[in-house]
């Protein structure tokens, strides 16, 4: 028993002493820029990169999060089909409180249900993020600042001041010489580490002409997006 409770304790220090180290080599604090017609420029030619015009036509987007959480988003009727385990919350994103919650096929009208429904918003939250973040950088209360770098010249740097399940998120997004999105740092409050850089892997050309991620590389980890798809008409 002393044993294995040495071994908890060696394990613990380790994460420790590795979240540390981690922390002195990556956390940077958040860089200062400036808002204008030079921020505006850059971030209008990322959404041309992307064909923003068209994603704002998709009417459906689906994929599955890390094999974790599956969506499809009916970006019309302005719901999510949302499952992970043995749950499915069909989200109403813009009245929660008229989702319908299932858990293993029989519909959940007990208490239950109102959790259910907060981790599903949650998941869809963080989840959606990752597959439309360019996209969203002229939604409400978002700040969006040009800042220069030395490795990736002139950077955009996006502020969510509110919204969302982490409102005060900072992204400095890096471009292409087209514009095109190649990665981003992140100063968000559930990473302890300012400044952590997450790069793009494989773009998808969608159905209906517009370009999603595929997944991100942070770290050690990939982060994967799969059966990402974008089709249908909004009328």
């Amino acid at each position: 028993m002393k044993r294995f409770f040495k071994r908890i304790l060696y394990f613990f220090l380790f994460l420790v002493v590795l979240g540390g180290v981690l922390y002195l080599i990556f956390n940077e604090p958040l860089p200062q820029g400036e808002e204008g017609p030079e921020a505006e420029a850059l971030a209008q030619t990322m959404l041309r990169s992307l064909n923003h015009v068209n994603y704002e036509k998709t009417r459906f987007l689906e994929w599955d999060f890390n094999g974790l959480h599956a969506y499809k988003w009916d970006r019309q009727t302005h719901t999510a089909d949302v499952t992970w385990d043995d749950h499915r919350v069909i989200l109403h994103l813009k009245d929660y409180g008229s989702s319908k919650v299932y858990t293993e096929g029989a519909e959940v009208n007990t208490e239950e249900k109102y959790a259910l429904i907060n981790k599903a918003v949650n998941y869809f939250n963080n989840d959606s993020f990752w597959v439309v973040a360019p996209f969203k950088i002229y939604d409400k209360g978002v700040e969006r600042r040009l800042v220069k770098t030395d490795k990736y010249g002139d950077a955009l740097l996006v502020t969510y001041t509110t919204g969302g399940s982490t409102p005060g998120d900072s992204y400095l997004w890096f471009f292409d010489d087209k514009g095109y999105p190649i990665g981003f740092k992140m100063w968000v409050s559930i990473i302890p580490i300012g400044g952590l850089k997450a790069g793009w892997k494989q773009w998808k050309f969608t159905e209906t002409a517009t370009n999603l991620p595929t997944g991100h590389k942070i770290l050690f980890f990939d982060l994967k997006l799969n059966n990402v798809k974008g089709y249908g008409i909004i009328e």
